[in-house]
């Protein structure tokens, strides 16, 4: 059965600061039309930092939207021409101050695909050191050092709801595990 919809027209209806919404109208497969709203992000990263004692390094911010503080993993959006090892390597220094001296991929995950084409790719960083973060004008954000298996804990309550650090707790686990490439990132 073919499931793809086809764009008809598309409008912008907001310019934010990073962000763009559209209002699209589609073909659906039995050829009727639609309505489709949707966020175009730029794109993002995720940081699974581990250091030598076997701790994931994790931020804790307050998000707006949600009106709540959370336990999150590093991570930040992509700049325009910026590679995605790029951006995970100036968001662990901006959020943490840690450098790496070892990176590793791990595959891509897509958090809100119902509203927008935002993805996230994720990587592991290794050999951790030490220095001062560099935050962002208006970024507040407190390091947090927890033993891993602590913070899978956390994930297996309930206690962690972000659903990007579950993602990568996730692709970490498995690449842990040996069920994903531990190839160095390019």
């Amino acid at each position: 059965m073919a499931l793809t919809e086809y764009t008809l027209s598309s409008q912008q209806v907001l310019q934010g600061g990073f962000l763009k919404v559209y209002r699209d109208t589609v073909r659906l497969p039995d050829g009727k039309e639609a309505p489709r709203e949707y966020i175009d992000h730029p794109g993002a990263v995720a940081v699974l930092a581990l250091t030598d004692a076997g701790e994931l390094v994790l931020v804790r911010q307050y998000r707006y939207p949600a009106r709540q503080t959370f336990l999150e993993i590093p991570a930040g959006k992509t700049d325009p021409g910026e590679s995605g090892l790029a951006t995970a390597q100036r968001e662990l220094l901006e959020e943490t101050g840690y450098t790496a001296r070892h990176w590793h991929t791990l595959p891509v995950a897509w958090p809100c695909i119902g509203y927008s084409n935002e993805k996230i790719a994720y990587f592991v960083a290794e050999g951790l050191q030490a220095g001062a973060s560099q935050l962002d004008e208006g970024e507040f954000v407190e390091l947090v050092h927890l033993p891993l298996a602590e913070v899978m804990a956390l994930a297996r309550r309930g206690e962690l709801p972000d659903s990007k650090t579950l993602a990568g707790l996730f692709w970490l686990d498995a690449w842990q595990s040996g069920s994903l490439s531990r190839d160095p990132a390019q």
